[in-house]
């Protein structure tokens, strides 16, 4: 399954994910990842290498977008199908709906807070 079996490194792994959805560079990432067709017509390189140029640009944008929450399958298991669902449609409803940046910031506050109290109960245990 590929699931961390260390409550610290799991718990760690949310915290992480949920402060990351608070930042402006996940925001910014997820602005110019929401609309291809406007980063196309703000970004325009003509030929063969501008448009390589183009695909690399935007898919580092939406890398910086999801890449953490993608960490986060390490936390649930790399084959669950529960986890990978849930992630995807949840990366997928922050970016087609027009307040998706409000949504990622309650599931960001979310998530820090169950890592801290996994980490808080992984320390008391």
């Amino acid at each position: 399954m590929m699931v961390t079996n260390s409550p610290s490194l799991g718990a760690s792994l949310l915290i992480l994910a949920g402060l990351y959805q608070l930042t402006p560079m996940k925001n910014a990432c997820l602005k110019y990842c929401r609309s291809p067709s406007h980063f196309i017509s703000e970004n325009w390189k003509p030929g063969t290498v501008g448009a390589l140029r183009m695909g690399l640009e935007h898919v580092t944008f939406c890398l910086g977008f999801c890449w953490i929450l993608m960490g986060l399958l390490f936390f649930g298991g790399v084959m669950s199908l529960l986890w990978i669902t849930g992630i995807t449609l949840f990366l997928l409803l922050e970016k087609v709906i027009p307040h998706g940046i409000g949504g990622g910031w309650v599931a960001g506050v979310g998530i820090t807070l169950c890592g801290l109290l996994l980490m808080g109960i992984h320390l008391l245990s």
